[in-house]
């Protein structure tokens, strides 16, 4: 595990090192529902970065990122490819795919718009909801006491809780990754993006989770402008539907306010459901 002072962890690892023609996944990778696994969080925003790369025009601003989530992606190895569908100047869509051994685990695409400076269309209409309060008003989440292993959260991510109620199905976080996401790179703004907004479904749950499964099965992300700073902030809502679905969505901030939404499809199971039909889906 790593060093804390206070509620910080010091030095931490980054989420991937270049291993080769792959990337090797540290141990905070790691998600909640199985200490095999990854967070959603940690190969979304290394994904983000992978459509952001893609040449020729790297300099576009990514403003939707849909990423699918087609397998439990293994804390271990994983290799990338992407490549441009749609070429243009004025718009394209990119595409990377995430696998490990050969199995295909995530496929994101990308739409990407040419940059251009236009001040009259800066257009705003007036917020249904406020702008959430300031990090540092809020209160860190609570941490995993029973762990026993390194985890995506605490020890990749930092969240602050600023609104709602955990349990209720509506809560506001901000939310910082602590270190790189590629080893020797600062995180660009949309795999912090990708990589806070991939909590919705975390933070705003409404079913108990030592009884309940509700694994998102996708990410999608639009944004309206470009974000600033290290602070993701998520307004999220969860609704959960009695035939077995549901869906996280959030409104996402900075510290200057909403740039944009998020949303996840929800597979919903009992626990001892799932554990019945371990390995038949």
């Amino acid at each position: 595990m790593l060093a804390w002072d206070g509620e910080r962890a010091v030095h931490p690892q980054p989420l991937f090192s270049a291993a080769g023609d792959g990337y090797l996944a540290a141990g905070l990778t790691r998600g909640p529902w199985d200490e095999r696994l990854m967070h959603g969080g940690a190969p979304s925003a290394l994904l983000a970065r992978a459509v952001q790369a893609v040449e020729p025009g790297a300099d576009l601003i990514v403003t939707r990122l849909t990423i699918e989530l087609l397998s439990g992606v293994p804390v271990g190895r994983v290799e990338l490819r992407s490549s441009l569908l749609r070429p243009g100047q004025r718009l394209q869509v990119a595409e990377a795919a995430l696998s490990a051994g050969g199995r295909p685990l995530c496929l994101a695409r990308a739409v990407r718009v040419r940059r251009a400076d236009l001040p009259a269309a800066g257009r705003v209409p007036p917020r249904d909801r406020p702008d959430l309060p300031p990090p540092g008003s809020g209160e860190p989440l609570p941490l995993f006491a029973a762990r026993k292993a390194e985890l995506f959260y605490p020890d990749a991510t930092e969240i602050r809780q600023v609104g709602g109620e955990l349990g209720s199905g509506a809560v506001a976080a901000w939310i910082r990754l602590r270190g790189e996401v590629v080893a020797g790179e600062p995180p660009s703004q949309l795999s912090r993006v990708a990589a806070a907004a991939d909590f919705a479904n975390g933070l705003s749950w409404i079913l108990p989770f030592r009884s309940w499964l509700f694994v998102n099965t996708e990410l999608s992300i639009h944004l309206a402008r470009e974000p600033e700073g290290e602070w993701i902030g998520l307004d999220a809502r969860t609704s959960s539907s009695a035939a077995g679905f549901g869906l996280a969505t959030a409104t996402l901030h900075d510290l200057q306010g909403s740039f944009g939404v998020c949303a996840q499809s929800l597979f919903v199971e009992p626990r001892q459901a799932a554990a019945a039909t371990t390995g038949t889906s």
